[in-house]
């Protein structure tokens, strides 16, 4: 709460609610399948090639889960419309914020008590 960061645990055996998470392990699947395959890594210069995947990965490369843009190009729209922090921090009231246990069970009883009193 000190950095305006929100917990926002997620209900166990949701992976709907999971996506960053599913997203990563998949883009795991494709660093293999696209990176690791395609070259010798014993290379001694595999920091110079991982470097120039990324910048592919990041800005040339379509992805599918940005509808055909690349990372930088689906960061730069988001960008425009995203606040910045002086501005989300002036707006940020943590008297309104709920602090949400970890324990997802926990927390769900602490509200429904809350709720009942």
């Amino acid at each position: 709460m000190d950095h305006g960061i929100k917990f926002r645990p997620n209900k166990p055996g949701s992976p709907h609610l999971n996506g960053k998470v599913e997203r990563s392990q998949k883009t795991d699947k494709t660093d293999k399948t696209e990176f690791y395959a395609t070259i010798d890594t014993t290379s001694v210069d595999i920091d110079d090639l991982l470097a120039e995947w990324q910048h592919y990965y990041n800005w040339d490369r379509p992805h599918s889960a940005h509808k055909g843009k690349t990372p930088m190009e689906r960061y730069l729209e988001l960008s425009e419309e995203t606040p910045l922090s002086e501005e989300a921090y002036a707006e940020y009231q943590p008297s309104k914020e709920r602090i949400q246990e970890a324990n997802y069970k926990l927390d769900l009883e602490l509200a429904r008590l809350k709720r009942s009193l």
